[in-house]
């Protein structure tokens, strides 16, 4: 925090708590918009007085709209927003808490955004802004991309910008996923990043589950040896980490798979493997895709996660994490990962 506003903070600490309590109500209007006062109220933890009062303010300066559906944030509020949007990651102490989460995590680096995408699912959004914008400043020099599934993949590649296109880029669906919903596959996330980017694509068209006879015969097929080999080439990996038992459960596992997940005190999933909260693999799924050693040598990795129930598989999976990991995540899952360590560290 530089000198004049630890200044300003220290005279009049009640004006950064002002300016942090409007900025955190404009910028909910902005992730919910069209949004209604009672919402706001919910989702902002305030009265209805109180929040009249705040909203009647950012009318009058012009920063927000009231419209039909609700109130939406004006061309000024969005100027404001992005010109607070660096002080007040220090007067929150999301900068403080990133450092913080770096060093609990052993990794190279860690990206806060505001907010808890448990309760506002529209900051899923900005963590796959902030990501995608990461994932491009590697495109320079890194041209193969691993990609995995899920929702908080798709929110990256919504994201991703589509004004400068490079035909060297080559995405690669980390894993199968016949029978997954289609949207949230590997196959169809790695597609949508080459169609944004102007890259090439290569797809794994394979269930996840596949039996012991099954998983030997396709790992000789010669179109799973040279996807086994473009895994051994990956320059980044970008992947998403789950909770154990939902995603087993998403994957409409057996019983005696998610008996053996919860047997074996499975708390997060990545790639297929399910680790216990000491980082140990558990469990695994028999499938083509990349293999965990493979993430491990890539240049860059990019985790992304968030909302505080996401904290518990942050922290298992992170025991296991290449120090050349970047974790992307929010405000609910920075602040749970430091309160569970810190219970750790009394006991």
């Amino acid at each position: 925090m530089d000198p004049l506003t630890e200044a300003q903070k220290k005279l009049m600490p009640e004006m950064t708590e002002l300016l942090k309590r409007r900025y955190q109500i404009l910028l909910t209007i902005k992730l919910e918009e069209p949004i209604g006062r009672r919402t706001l109220c919910e989702l902002a933890g305030a009265t209805e007085r109180e929040i009249r009062k705040e909203t009647d303010l950012l009318r009058n300066q012009q920063l927000i709209e009231t419209r039909t559906a609700g109130m939406v944030v004006s061309e000024q509020g969005l100027a404001v927003l992005d010109a607070l949007k660096e002080f007040m990651r220090e007067v929150s102490g999301l900068a403080a808490m990133e450092k913080q989460l770096k060093s609990i995590l052993g990794i190279s680096k860690v990206l806060i955004l505001p907010q808890d995408s448990d309760d506002i699912p529209a900051v899923k959004a900005n963590i796959g802004k902030e990501a995608a914008r990461l994932l491009e400043s590697f495109f320079t020099q890194n041209k193969k991309i691993a990609v995995t599934g899920g929702s908080t993949m798709a929110a990256i590649s919504k994201e991703l910008s589509t004004e400068k296109k490079d035909s060297s880029l080559q995405f690669i669906a980390a894993r199968g996923g016949l029978g997954e919903d289609v949207l949230h596959q590997a196959n169809t996330i790695a597609s949508s990043f080459a169609e944004k980017t102007g890259g090439s694509v290569k797809t794994l068209y394979l269930p996840d589950h596949l039996s012991a006879e099954a998983f030997e015969m396709m790992m000789r097929e010669p179109v799973i040896k040279e996807m086994m080999d473009l895994y051994d080439q990956t320059d980044v990996v970008v992947h998403g980490i789950g909770n154990a038992e939902e995603i087993a459960l998403q994957r409409k596992s057996s019983l005696e798979e998610v008996e053996r997940i919860r047997s074996g005190g499975a708390i997060s999933e990545a790639f297929g493997y399910y680790f216990d909260k000491e980082g140990k693999v558990v469990y695994r799924i028999r499938t083509a895709g990349i293999q965990l050693e493979q993430v491990q040598k890539a240049r860059a990795i990019l985790a992304v996660a968030g909302g505080r129930s996401k904290a518990k598989a942050i922290l298992s999976y992170f025991n296991i994490a290449a120090k050349q990991t970047v974790l992307i995540t929010d405000e609910g899952a920075a602040r749970k990962i430091i309160e569970l360590t810190q219970k750790q560290e009394e006991i």
